[in-house]
Protein backbone atom coordinates (compact mmCIF):
# COMPACT_ATOMS: atom_id res chain seq x y z
CA UNK A 1 0.00 0.00 0.00
CA UNK A 2 1.42 3.37 -1.01
CA UNK A 3 -1.27 5.45 0.62
CA UNK A 4 1.15 8.06 2.03
CA UNK A 5 2.72 8.57 -1.38
CA UNK A 6 -0.70 9.03 -2.96
CA UNK A 7 -1.79 11.55 -0.31
CA UNK A 8 1.47 13.51 -0.67
CA UNK A 9 1.13 13.72 -4.45
CA UNK A 10 -2.47 14.85 -4.10
CA UNK A 11 -1.42 17.65 -1.70
CA UNK A 12 1.37 18.76 -4.04
CA UNK A 13 -1.07 18.81 -6.95
CA UNK A 14 -3.54 20.92 -4.96
CA UNK A 15 -0.79 23.36 -3.99
CA UNK A 16 0.33 23.74 -7.60
CA UNK A 17 -3.24 24.51 -8.66
CA UNK A 18 -3.44 27.21 -5.97
CA UNK A 19 -0.14 28.76 -7.01
CA UNK A 20 -1.22 28.76 -10.63
CA UNK A 21 -4.56 30.41 -9.76
CA UNK A 22 -2.84 33.18 -7.81
CA UNK A 23 -0.11 33.97 -10.35
CA UNK A 24 -0.35 36.72 -12.93
CA UNK A 25 -1.31 35.88 -16.48
CA UNK A 26 1.70 34.72 -18.52
CA UNK A 27 2.99 36.83 -21.36
CA UNK A 28 2.00 35.70 -24.81
CA UNK A 29 4.53 33.37 -26.37
CA UNK A 30 6.08 34.40 -29.70
CA UNK A 31 4.73 32.66 -32.77
CA UNK A 32 6.84 29.65 -33.68
CA UNK A 33 9.18 29.97 -36.59
CA UNK A 34 8.31 28.11 -39.76
CA UNK A 35 10.12 24.80 -39.68
CA UNK A 36 12.85 24.08 -42.13
CA UNK A 37 11.88 21.91 -45.12
CA UNK A 38 13.53 18.82 -43.71
CA UNK A 39 11.42 19.21 -40.54
CA UNK A 40 8.19 19.15 -42.54
CA UNK A 41 8.72 15.61 -43.74
CA UNK A 42 6.48 12.91 -42.21
CA UNK A 43 8.28 11.55 -39.14
CA UNK A 44 9.53 8.00 -39.27
CA UNK A 45 7.74 5.48 -37.11
CA UNK A 46 9.29 5.58 -33.66
CA UNK A 47 9.89 2.84 -31.16
CA UNK A 48 7.01 2.43 -28.69
CA UNK A 49 7.47 3.24 -24.99
CA UNK A 50 7.08 -0.45 -24.21
CA UNK A 51 6.57 -3.62 -26.23
CA UNK A 52 2.77 -3.39 -26.06
CA UNK A 53 2.48 0.27 -26.95
CA UNK A 54 1.44 1.03 -30.54
CA UNK A 55 4.31 2.71 -32.44
CA UNK A 56 3.77 6.33 -33.43
CA UNK A 57 1.52 6.73 -36.47
CA UNK A 58 1.36 9.62 -38.92
CA UNK A 59 -2.01 10.42 -40.50
CA UNK A 60 -4.21 13.43 -41.19
CA UNK A 61 -7.93 13.20 -40.40
CA UNK A 62 -8.77 16.26 -42.49
CA UNK A 63 -10.49 18.23 -39.74
CA UNK A 64 -12.90 15.42 -38.95
CA UNK A 65 -14.95 15.65 -35.76
CA UNK A 66 -14.76 12.44 -33.75
CA UNK A 67 -18.02 11.87 -31.88
CA UNK A 68 -18.14 10.04 -28.55
CA UNK A 69 -21.64 8.87 -27.60
CA UNK A 70 -22.87 7.67 -24.20
CA UNK A 71 -25.76 8.17 -21.79
CA UNK A 72 -23.65 10.69 -19.90
CA UNK A 73 -21.06 13.26 -20.94
CA UNK A 74 -17.76 11.41 -21.28
CA UNK A 75 -15.71 14.56 -21.74
CA UNK A 76 -12.42 14.42 -19.82
CA UNK A 77 -12.31 16.87 -16.93
CA UNK A 78 -9.25 18.29 -15.19
CA UNK A 79 -10.29 16.97 -11.78
CA UNK A 80 -7.11 15.00 -11.04
CA UNK A 81 -3.49 14.81 -12.24
CA UNK A 82 -4.16 11.77 -14.43
CA UNK A 83 -6.92 13.53 -16.33
CA UNK A 84 -4.80 16.64 -16.80
CA UNK A 85 -2.22 14.43 -18.54
CA UNK A 86 -4.98 12.93 -20.71
CA UNK A 87 -6.17 16.40 -21.72
CA UNK A 88 -2.61 17.40 -22.65
CA UNK A 89 -2.28 14.25 -24.76
CA UNK A 90 -5.61 14.96 -26.46
CA UNK A 91 -4.65 18.50 -27.40
CA UNK A 92 -1.35 17.34 -28.88
CA UNK A 93 -3.09 14.59 -30.86
CA UNK A 94 -5.76 16.99 -32.20
CA UNK A 95 -3.04 19.29 -33.49
CA UNK A 96 -0.89 16.54 -34.98
CA UNK A 97 -3.67 14.49 -36.62
CA UNK A 98 -6.03 17.36 -37.52
CA UNK A 99 -9.28 16.41 -35.82
CA UNK A 100 -11.77 17.74 -33.29
CA UNK A 101 -13.77 15.80 -30.73
CA UNK A 102 -17.40 16.10 -29.60
CA UNK A 103 -19.05 14.36 -26.67
CA UNK A 104 -22.74 13.51 -27.12
CA UNK A 105 -24.98 12.60 -24.20
CA UNK A 106 -28.34 10.89 -24.78
CA UNK A 107 -30.91 10.35 -22.06
CA UNK A 108 -30.64 6.83 -20.64
CA UNK A 109 -34.36 6.15 -21.04
CA UNK A 110 -34.18 6.45 -24.82
CA UNK A 111 -30.53 5.58 -25.33
CA UNK A 112 -30.76 1.93 -26.37
CA UNK A 113 -33.55 2.52 -28.85
CA UNK A 114 -31.82 5.48 -30.51
CA UNK A 115 -28.33 4.02 -30.83
CA UNK A 116 -29.55 0.62 -32.03
CA UNK A 117 -31.82 2.22 -34.64
CA UNK A 118 -28.92 4.33 -35.90
CA UNK A 119 -26.66 1.28 -36.18
CA UNK A 120 -29.31 -0.72 -38.02
CA UNK A 121 -29.76 2.16 -40.47
CA UNK A 122 -26.02 2.32 -41.13
CA UNK A 123 -25.90 5.87 -39.78
CA UNK A 124 -24.32 5.59 -36.32
CA UNK A 125 -24.65 8.54 -33.98
CA UNK A 126 -20.95 8.50 -33.22
CA UNK A 127 -17.53 7.04 -33.92
CA UNK A 128 -17.18 5.73 -30.39
CA UNK A 129 -20.50 4.43 -29.04
CA UNK A 130 -20.95 3.03 -25.55
CA UNK A 131 -23.19 -0.06 -25.64
CA UNK A 132 -24.55 -2.50 -23.10
CA UNK A 133 -23.40 -6.04 -23.66
CA UNK A 134 -26.91 -7.30 -22.98
CA UNK A 135 -28.27 -5.71 -26.17
CA UNK A 136 -25.10 -5.61 -28.30
CA UNK A 137 -23.98 -9.24 -28.10
CA UNK A 138 -25.13 -11.21 -30.02
CA UNK A 139 -27.93 -9.03 -31.42
CA UNK A 140 -25.62 -6.50 -33.12
CA UNK A 141 -22.45 -8.53 -33.58
CA UNK A 142 -24.22 -11.35 -35.44
CA UNK A 143 -25.36 -8.71 -37.96
CA UNK A 144 -21.76 -7.50 -38.41
CA UNK A 145 -22.58 -3.99 -37.18
CA UNK A 146 -19.50 -3.52 -34.96
CA UNK A 147 -15.76 -3.64 -35.59
CA UNK A 148 -13.80 -6.32 -33.70
CA UNK A 149 -11.03 -4.53 -31.76
CA UNK A 150 -8.75 -7.39 -30.66
CA UNK A 151 -5.85 -6.15 -32.80
CA UNK A 152 -5.88 -2.69 -31.22
CA UNK A 153 -5.96 -3.36 -27.46
CA UNK A 154 -2.50 -4.91 -26.96
CA UNK A 155 -1.34 -2.00 -24.81
CA UNK A 156 -2.34 -3.40 -21.41
CA UNK A 157 -1.11 -0.24 -19.72
CA UNK A 158 -4.11 1.47 -21.34
CA UNK A 159 -6.76 -1.10 -22.21
CA UNK A 160 -8.61 -3.32 -19.77
CA UNK A 161 -7.84 -6.73 -21.25
CA UNK A 162 -10.76 -8.51 -19.61
CA UNK A 163 -13.25 -6.21 -21.31
CA UNK A 164 -12.25 -7.25 -24.82
CA UNK A 165 -10.98 -10.77 -24.19
CA UNK A 166 -13.71 -11.95 -21.82
CA UNK A 167 -16.70 -9.70 -21.26
CA UNK A 168 -17.37 -8.41 -24.80
CA UNK A 169 -16.69 -11.61 -26.77
CA UNK A 170 -18.67 -13.13 -29.61
CA UNK A 171 -17.49 -16.16 -31.59
CA UNK A 172 -13.87 -15.69 -30.57
CA UNK A 173 -13.64 -11.94 -31.21
CA UNK A 174 -13.85 -8.94 -28.90
CA UNK A 175 -16.17 -6.08 -29.82
CA UNK A 176 -15.85 -3.67 -26.87
CA UNK A 177 -13.04 -1.92 -25.05
CA UNK A 178 -12.30 0.51 -22.26
CA UNK A 179 -9.32 2.30 -20.78
CA UNK A 180 -10.97 2.03 -17.36
CA UNK A 181 -8.95 -0.53 -15.42
CA UNK A 182 -11.40 -0.57 -12.52
CA UNK A 183 -14.21 -3.07 -12.00
CA UNK A 184 -17.71 -2.83 -10.64
CA UNK A 185 -17.30 -3.48 -6.92
CA UNK A 186 -20.15 -5.00 -4.94
CA UNK A 187 -20.24 -7.13 -1.82
CA UNK A 188 -21.41 -7.04 1.78
CA UNK A 189 -21.47 -3.79 3.77
CA UNK A 190 -21.66 -4.49 7.48
CA UNK A 191 -22.24 -2.50 10.64
CA UNK A 192 -19.15 -3.06 12.80
CA UNK A 193 -20.69 -1.07 15.64
CA UNK A 194 -23.72 -3.37 15.77
CA UNK A 195 -21.47 -6.40 15.43
CA UNK A 196 -19.63 -5.35 18.59
CA UNK A 197 -22.88 -4.58 20.44
CA UNK A 198 -24.11 -8.10 19.65
CA UNK A 199 -20.85 -9.65 20.83
CA UNK A 200 -20.21 -11.36 17.48
CA UNK A 201 -16.85 -12.59 16.32
CA UNK A 202 -15.23 -9.93 14.08
CA UNK A 203 -16.38 -10.81 10.58
CA UNK A 204 -13.01 -9.95 9.03
CA UNK A 205 -11.51 -12.88 10.93
CA UNK A 206 -13.50 -15.25 8.71
CA UNK A 207 -11.94 -13.67 5.62
CA UNK A 208 -8.45 -13.72 7.12
CA UNK A 209 -8.81 -17.44 7.88
CA UNK A 210 -10.31 -18.16 4.43
CA UNK A 211 -13.51 -19.25 6.17
CA UNK A 212 -15.89 -16.62 4.80
CA UNK A 213 -18.21 -19.02 3.03
CA UNK A 214 -21.92 -19.72 2.77
CA UNK A 215 -21.99 -21.63 6.05
CA UNK A 216 -20.33 -18.90 8.11
CA UNK A 217 -22.39 -16.23 6.35
CA UNK A 218 -25.60 -18.08 7.24
CA UNK A 219 -24.45 -18.59 10.83
CA UNK A 220 -23.59 -14.90 11.31
CA UNK A 221 -26.91 -13.77 9.84
CA UNK A 222 -28.83 -16.06 12.18
CA UNK A 223 -26.82 -14.95 15.22
CA UNK A 224 -27.75 -11.33 14.54
CA UNK A 225 -31.50 -12.11 14.31
CA UNK A 226 -32.25 -11.25 17.92
CA UNK A 227 -35.08 -10.18 20.17
CA UNK A 228 -33.06 -8.01 22.54
CA UNK A 229 -35.97 -6.58 24.56
CA UNK A 230 -37.83 -9.89 25.00
CA UNK A 231 -41.09 -8.69 23.46
CA UNK A 232 -41.39 -11.69 21.20
CA UNK A 233 -40.29 -9.79 18.08
CA UNK A 234 -36.91 -9.45 16.41
CA UNK A 235 -35.37 -6.03 16.83
CA UNK A 236 -32.02 -6.72 15.14
CA UNK A 237 -31.52 -8.60 11.91
CA UNK A 238 -28.55 -10.22 10.25
CA UNK A 239 -29.36 -9.57 6.61
CA UNK A 240 -31.17 -6.63 5.04
CA UNK A 241 -32.63 -8.44 2.04
CA UNK A 242 -34.11 -11.76 1.00
CA UNK A 243 -33.28 -11.55 -2.72
CA UNK A 244 -29.64 -12.44 -3.40
CA UNK A 245 -29.91 -14.45 -6.61
CA UNK A 246 -27.24 -12.66 -8.64
CA UNK A 247 -24.71 -12.27 -5.78
CA UNK A 248 -24.96 -15.94 -4.85
CA UNK A 249 -24.48 -16.91 -8.50
CA UNK A 250 -21.32 -14.75 -8.62
CA UNK A 251 -20.06 -16.23 -5.39
CA UNK A 252 -20.17 -19.78 -6.75
CA UNK A 253 -19.00 -18.95 -10.30
CA UNK A 254 -22.43 -20.04 -11.54
CA UNK A 255 -24.93 -18.64 -14.04
CA UNK A 256 -28.51 -19.06 -15.25
CA UNK A 257 -27.49 -18.98 -18.92
CA UNK A 258 -24.30 -19.80 -20.76
CA UNK A 259 -23.84 -18.59 -24.33
CA UNK A 260 -26.85 -19.92 -26.25
CA UNK A 261 -28.05 -22.45 -23.64
CA UNK A 262 -29.97 -22.36 -20.36
CA UNK A 263 -27.71 -23.39 -17.48
CA UNK A 264 -30.10 -24.37 -14.71
CA UNK A 265 -28.90 -28.00 -14.65
CA UNK A 266 -25.27 -27.04 -14.09
CA UNK A 267 -24.03 -28.37 -10.69
CA UNK A 268 -22.67 -24.95 -9.66
CA UNK A 269 -26.00 -23.33 -10.46
CA UNK A 270 -27.90 -25.99 -8.53
CA UNK A 271 -25.66 -25.38 -5.51
CA UNK A 272 -26.44 -21.66 -5.66
CA UNK A 273 -30.18 -22.24 -6.01
CA UNK A 274 -30.25 -24.72 -3.14
CA UNK A 275 -28.49 -22.24 -0.86
CA UNK A 276 -30.96 -19.51 -1.82
CA UNK A 277 -33.80 -21.92 -1.10
CA UNK A 278 -32.31 -22.47 2.35
CA UNK A 279 -32.17 -18.73 3.02
CA UNK A 280 -35.82 -18.49 2.01
CA UNK A 281 -37.23 -21.49 3.86
CA UNK A 282 -35.31 -20.69 7.05
CA UNK A 283 -36.44 -17.03 6.82
CA UNK A 284 -32.94 -15.66 7.36
CA UNK A 285 -33.29 -12.24 5.70
CA UNK A 286 -35.21 -9.31 7.16
CA UNK A 287 -38.78 -9.52 5.84
CA UNK A 288 -40.20 -6.79 3.66
CA UNK A 289 -42.47 -4.12 5.09
CA UNK A 290 -44.04 -3.44 1.72
CA UNK A 291 -41.34 -1.12 0.40
CA UNK A 292 -39.81 -0.92 -3.05
CA UNK A 293 -36.36 -2.03 -4.23
CA UNK A 294 -34.69 0.58 -1.99
CA UNK A 295 -36.10 -0.98 1.19
CA UNK A 296 -33.01 -3.08 2.11
CA UNK A 297 -30.76 -0.01 1.97
CA UNK A 298 -33.26 1.81 4.20
CA UNK A 299 -33.26 -1.09 6.65
CA UNK A 300 -29.46 -1.02 6.85
CA UNK A 301 -29.39 2.73 7.49
CA UNK A 302 -31.63 2.26 10.54
CA UNK A 303 -28.61 0.78 12.32
CA UNK A 304 -30.33 -2.41 13.49
CA UNK A 305 -29.35 -4.67 10.57
CA UNK A 306 -25.89 -6.20 10.41
CA UNK A 307 -25.30 -6.89 6.70
CA UNK A 308 -26.44 -5.40 3.40
CA UNK A 309 -25.61 -6.55 -0.11
CA UNK A 310 -24.71 -3.43 -2.08
CA UNK A 311 -22.38 -1.70 -4.53
CA UNK A 312 -19.41 0.53 -3.77
CA UNK A 313 -21.03 3.56 -5.37
CA UNK A 314 -23.40 3.55 -2.37
CA UNK A 315 -20.68 3.90 0.26
CA UNK A 316 -20.60 7.71 0.42
CA UNK A 317 -24.36 7.94 0.95
CA UNK A 318 -24.32 5.15 3.54
CA UNK A 319 -21.57 6.80 5.56
CA UNK A 320 -23.20 10.21 5.34
CA UNK A 321 -26.48 8.74 6.61
CA UNK A 322 -24.82 6.67 9.35
CA UNK A 323 -22.23 8.99 10.94
CA UNK A 324 -22.42 7.22 14.32
CA UNK A 325 -21.66 3.76 12.93
CA UNK A 326 -18.45 2.10 11.79
CA UNK A 327 -19.13 0.57 8.36
CA UNK A 328 -17.01 -2.26 6.95
CA UNK A 329 -16.88 -4.10 3.63
CA UNK A 330 -16.65 -7.84 2.98
CA UNK A 331 -16.64 -9.99 -0.17
CA UNK A 332 -19.68 -12.06 -0.97
CA UNK A 333 -19.14 -15.33 0.92
CA UNK A 334 -17.37 -17.94 -1.18
CA UNK A 335 -19.51 -20.77 -2.54
CA UNK A 336 -18.37 -24.42 -2.42
CA UNK A 337 -17.37 -24.46 -6.11
CA UNK A 338 -15.71 -21.03 -6.20
CA UNK A 339 -11.97 -20.52 -6.51
CA UNK A 340 -11.89 -16.85 -5.44
CA UNK A 341 -14.01 -13.97 -4.20
CA UNK A 342 -16.02 -12.17 -6.86
CA UNK A 343 -18.00 -9.08 -7.60
CA UNK A 344 -20.33 -9.22 -10.57
CA UNK A 345 -22.31 -7.28 -13.11
CA UNK A 346 -25.24 -8.38 -15.25
CA UNK A 347 -25.55 -5.28 -17.44
CA UNK A 348 -21.94 -4.71 -18.45
CA UNK A 349 -21.18 -1.95 -20.95
CA UNK A 350 -18.16 -0.83 -22.95
CA UNK A 351 -17.11 1.36 -25.87
CA UNK A 352 -17.59 0.08 -29.42
CA UNK A 353 -16.86 1.30 -32.95
CA UNK A 354 -19.70 0.87 -35.47
CA UNK A 355 -18.82 -1.00 -38.67
CA UNK A 356 -20.06 1.99 -40.72
CA UNK A 357 -17.22 4.10 -39.27
CA UNK A 358 -14.03 4.22 -41.36
CA UNK A 359 -10.45 3.80 -40.19
CA UNK A 360 -11.03 2.09 -36.82
CA UNK A 361 -7.26 1.62 -36.46
CA UNK A 362 -6.80 5.41 -36.38
CA UNK A 363 -9.58 5.87 -33.84
CA UNK A 364 -8.20 3.15 -31.57
CA UNK A 365 -4.71 4.66 -31.86
CA UNK A 366 -6.05 8.06 -30.76
CA UNK A 367 -7.92 6.53 -27.82
CA UNK A 368 -4.79 4.65 -26.78
CA UNK A 369 -2.51 7.67 -26.95
CA UNK A 370 -4.94 9.90 -25.05
CA UNK A 371 -4.82 7.42 -22.18
CA UNK A 372 -1.17 6.41 -22.31
CA UNK A 373 -0.03 8.07 -19.09
CA UNK A 374 1.95 7.31 -15.96
CA UNK A 375 -0.74 7.34 -13.33
CA UNK A 376 -0.14 8.79 -9.86
CA UNK A 377 -2.41 6.09 -8.46
CA UNK A 378 -1.13 2.70 -7.36
CA UNK A 379 -4.32 0.81 -8.26
CA UNK A 380 -7.77 1.47 -9.79
CA UNK A 381 -10.31 3.30 -7.62
CA UNK A 382 -7.59 4.14 -5.06
CA UNK A 383 -8.95 7.62 -4.40
CA UNK A 384 -12.52 6.41 -3.80
CA UNK A 385 -11.59 3.42 -1.66
CA UNK A 386 -9.11 5.24 0.54
CA UNK A 387 -11.48 8.17 1.00
CA UNK A 388 -14.44 6.08 2.15
CA UNK A 389 -13.00 2.90 3.69
CA UNK A 390 -11.08 3.54 6.88
CA UNK A 391 -9.80 0.00 7.45
CA UNK A 392 -7.01 -1.49 5.36
CA UNK A 393 -8.76 -4.87 5.37
CA UNK A 394 -11.89 -3.34 3.84
CA UNK A 395 -9.81 -1.86 1.02
CA UNK A 396 -8.12 -5.20 0.40
CA UNK A 397 -11.53 -6.91 0.31
CA UNK A 398 -12.77 -4.42 -2.29
CA UNK A 399 -9.67 -4.89 -4.43
CA UNK A 400 -10.00 -8.67 -4.21
CA UNK A 401 -13.58 -8.75 -5.46
CA UNK A 402 -12.76 -6.25 -8.22
CA UNK A 403 -10.01 -8.52 -9.49
CA UNK A 404 -12.51 -11.38 -9.68
CA UNK A 405 -15.39 -9.54 -11.33
CA UNK A 406 -17.73 -11.76 -13.36
CA UNK A 407 -20.33 -10.80 -15.97
CA UNK A 408 -23.64 -12.70 -16.20
CA UNK A 409 -25.60 -12.84 -19.45
CA UNK A 410 -29.22 -13.54 -18.49
CA UNK A 411 -30.25 -9.92 -19.16
CA UNK A 412 -29.32 -10.47 -22.81
CA UNK A 413 -32.67 -12.19 -23.31
CA UNK A 414 -35.69 -9.85 -23.02
CA UNK A 415 -38.24 -12.66 -22.74
CA UNK A 416 -36.40 -14.64 -20.08
CA UNK A 417 -38.72 -14.76 -17.01
CA UNK A 418 -36.02 -13.78 -14.51
CA UNK A 419 -38.25 -11.99 -12.01
CA UNK A 420 -40.87 -14.75 -12.00
CA UNK A 421 -38.11 -17.27 -11.35
CA UNK A 422 -36.56 -15.12 -8.61
CA UNK A 423 -39.96 -14.53 -7.00
CA UNK A 424 -40.72 -18.23 -6.68
CA UNK A 425 -37.22 -18.88 -5.40
CA UNK A 426 -37.71 -16.32 -2.61
CA UNK A 427 -41.06 -17.95 -1.75
CA UNK A 428 -39.26 -21.22 -1.04
CA UNK A 429 -40.41 -23.25 -4.06
CA UNK A 430 -38.19 -26.34 -4.36
CA UNK A 431 -35.23 -26.12 -6.67
CA UNK A 432 -36.11 -29.26 -8.62
CA UNK A 433 -39.59 -27.86 -9.29
CA UNK A 434 -38.18 -24.52 -10.42
CA UNK A 435 -35.67 -26.09 -12.78
CA UNK A 436 -38.23 -28.29 -14.46
CA UNK A 437 -40.67 -25.40 -14.76
CA UNK A 438 -38.25 -22.82 -16.15
CA UNK A 439 -35.82 -24.78 -18.34
CA UNK A 440 -38.05 -24.59 -21.41
CA UNK A 441 -39.03 -20.89 -21.14
CA UNK A 442 -35.40 -19.95 -20.44
CA UNK A 443 -34.23 -21.80 -23.56
CA UNK A 444 -37.05 -20.33 -25.64
CA UNK A 445 -35.99 -16.82 -24.61
CA UNK A 446 -32.39 -17.60 -25.55
CA UNK A 447 -33.37 -19.07 -28.92
CA UNK A 448 -35.41 -15.94 -29.65
CA UNK A 449 -32.15 -13.94 -29.63
CA UNK A 450 -29.68 -16.45 -31.05
CA UNK A 451 -31.83 -18.10 -33.71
Amino acid sequence: MKKNKFMLLSLIFAALLLINACSSAPAAEPAPEKPAPQEEQAPAETEPKDENSTPEMDFDMGGRTIKVVAWWNMEITDNNPDNIKRLENLEALKKKHNFNIEYISIDFGEYQEKVVASLMAGEPLGDFVRLGKNYAIPALTKQDLLWPVDDYIKNDKVFNQKTTKEYMQYEGKGYGFTEDQSSFINGIFYNRTLMQELGLKPLQEYVDADEWNWDTFLSVAKQANKDRNNDGKLDTWGLAQTGLLEPILYSNEASLTKDDKQNLDDPKTKEALNFLNKLATEKVGRPTEGGDWTEPATFFRQGNTLMYSGAMYEIEGIKNDMPDYDIGFLPYPKGPSATAYHSGESRYQAITIPKAVENPEQLMYIWEKINEIDSIYDYPEQSTLERHLTDEADINNARAVAAGMLVLDHNTFPSLPFWDFDGELKEGVSVSTLIEKYKAPFQAAIDEVYK
